[in-house]
């Protein structure tokens, strides 16, 4: 079977426009019963969490073989899209990472380098807001703190 070249390029344009507008149909946060190793990567693993009320969990990972921490905030239930935030920074250098937008289920990753550093992480969902401050370090203790606003 012999086919017109304009009619194969025409129909590889099609579908090329269908997957196109496929893609850009759905949020990137749009992932049901989404985890923070799928938003952060399968060798990050999940070292801290903190609810925020009973919207969501912000969860720290951290990878040991980059010394790299991430942070993402999932909402427990998805839905219509919401402001949302994570954030982490690393006090001894002065070396932070953040996202923040409308999200139907989850906002991150940010990334930092923190080996061997005592990490400030957060982030909100809706009106809610987590901070932690003094983590994942033997010589400070953890201060958490939780407001609606």
């Amino acid at each position: 079977m012999r086919f017109n070249r304009s009619v194969l390029t025409g129909a590889a344009l099609a579908a090329l426009a269908m997957g196109a507008t496929t893609a850009l149909a759905a949020p990137a946060s749009a992932a049901p019963n989404t985890t923070p190793q799928k938003v952060c990567g399968s060798s990050y693993k999940t070292v801290n969490s903190a609810p925020v009320g009973s919207l969501g969990t912000v969860y720290l990972t951290y990878n040991s073989s980059n010394g790299e921490n991430c942070v993402a905030t999932i909402r427990n239930n998805p839905g219509t899209a919401v402001d949302m935030s994570t954030w982490i920074y690393v006090p001894d250098t002065d070396e932070g990472a953040e996202d923040y937008g409308r999200y139907t289920s989850y906002a991150g990753p940010a990334y930092v380098y923190g080996k061997a550093h005592c990490v400030d992480w957060g982030g909100h969902i809706n009106n809610v807001y987590v901070q932690v401050t003094d983590s994942n370090c033997q010589a400070l203790k953890e201060h958490r703190t939780t407001v609606t606003r």
